[in-house]
């Protein structure tokens, strides 16, 4: 049984490649990129230009066990991206970043965020594992689980090691894991990441020490197959800035993926995570419109169905248990961005070589 999976690996072991997105609400969409290698976390940078990671399609190895399949592997490359959208064109502004997948290209692990500050750009990338199994992967995988940053156009550097900080910390007192899935500029040199592995919010970079900011929950979740409910990890995958100067934090919630179980939480540095919406399904990513928020769920129902995942983008109620959908049928979306009244959403996200960026007129 699975003791911790995101929302990237959960999903690859069910799904088939090749499926196509669907568009279908009646609202404005337009596809604004193609041809992504499992893209994850969407940002927008100045003159609304679109940045979207991409996890790439893993390599030749070395390999590890693939931890949701004992039968098979996945190998390192440096097929990891960023591809930037500016006025109608898309360029892989980035790219030679780590990459682990299988052997088709996917359950792909590698670059999850990414952040653009003028010329300088921070991309997080993940890892799923510690500090021993990165250095199973030699000189190649140093740089999974960790924060690298530079300017655009030039080699990037390690500027934070999320993992390195789960393995000194271990802030939830478990296993140590450490996924990192999303972050949020605290500015250009620290960052907050969601590490989905450590369960954790940590803060970390720049000349102070890191820190953790909070450790959501574990929960329990009643499988598809029915009985008693069984444990579960949290999962955070996304932290964002509210205009109130909290975080909030998605959640996916791990095996069994039961449908509805997931929150969104406020995080107050200092104090306890509160619960700001339930009744959610596999959340993946929020972006904030004003005061209104706005979350991706990769998967509306269960992600140990065996039908492909189909997700949403969902308007949160505050405090409420039901989101209307803004966008549904979507095939394994991902990230979300909002820019203006355009939401940009990264869609196929475990698909090599199938992911597309939608962009989304909101009411």
């Amino acid at each position: 049984m699975l003791a911790v999976v995101t929302a990237a690996a959960a999903v690859i072991a069910i799904v088939s490649a090749g499926a196509p997105a669907i568009a279908a609400d009646p609202v404005a969409t337009r596809i604004i990129a193609t041809g992504l290698d499992n893209p994850r976390q969407v940002s927008v940078g100045a003159g609304g230009t679109v940045y979207v990671a991409e996890a790439g399609t893993g390599g030749a190895g070395p390999c590890l066990p693939n931890p949701e399949d004992p039968t098979a592997s996945v190998c390192l490359g440096d097929t990891g991206a960023v591809t930037e959208i500016r006025h109608g064109t898309q360029t892989r502004v980035v790219t030679g970043l780590p990459s682990l997948a299988g052997a088709d290209g996917s359950g792909a692990t590698g670059p999850s965020a990414v952040s653009v500050r003028g010329n300088n750009i921070a991309v997080l990338v993940g890892l799923g594992g510690n500090s021993e199994t990165r250095a199973l992967l030699g000189a190649g995988g140093a740089r999974l689980g960790t924060i690298l940053t530079g300017r655009l156009g030039q080699p990037l550097t390690v500027a934070a090691d999320v993992t390195g900080y789960e393995d000194a910390a271990n802030p939830d007192g478990a296993q140590l894991d450490s996924n990192p899935s999303g972050f949020a500029d605290v500015n250009s040199k620290r960052w907050t990441v969601a590490d989905a592995g450590a369960n954790a919010i940590v803060t970390i970079g720049g000349n102070l020490a890191p820190a953790t900011v909070a450790v959501l929950p574990p929960t329990s979740g009643v499988p598809p197959w029915g009985g008693d409910p069984i444990p579960a990890e949290a999962v955070p995958t996304q932290v964002v800035l509210g205009p109130d100067g909290a975080y909030y934090v998605s959640q996916l919630v791990g095996f069994p993926f039961p449908p509805g179980a997931s929150s969104i939480w406020r995080v107050v540095p200092g104090q306890q995570p509160t619960v700001y919406a339930t009744g959610l399904s596999n959340v993946t990513s929020l972006a904030w419109q004003h005061q209104t928020l706005y979350a991706v769920q990769i998967s509306d129902g269960s992600l140990l169905s065996e039908e492909p995942p189909i997700g949403s983008l969902r308007r949160i109620v505050p405090g409420g248990d039901e989101h209307p959908a803004v966008l549904s049928g979507l095939f394994a979306p991902y990230g979300v961005a909002i820019s203006g009244t355009t939401a940009y959403v990264s869609v196929g996200a475990v698909l090599p070589g199938g992911g597309e960026v939608h962009a989304v007129e909101l009411r």
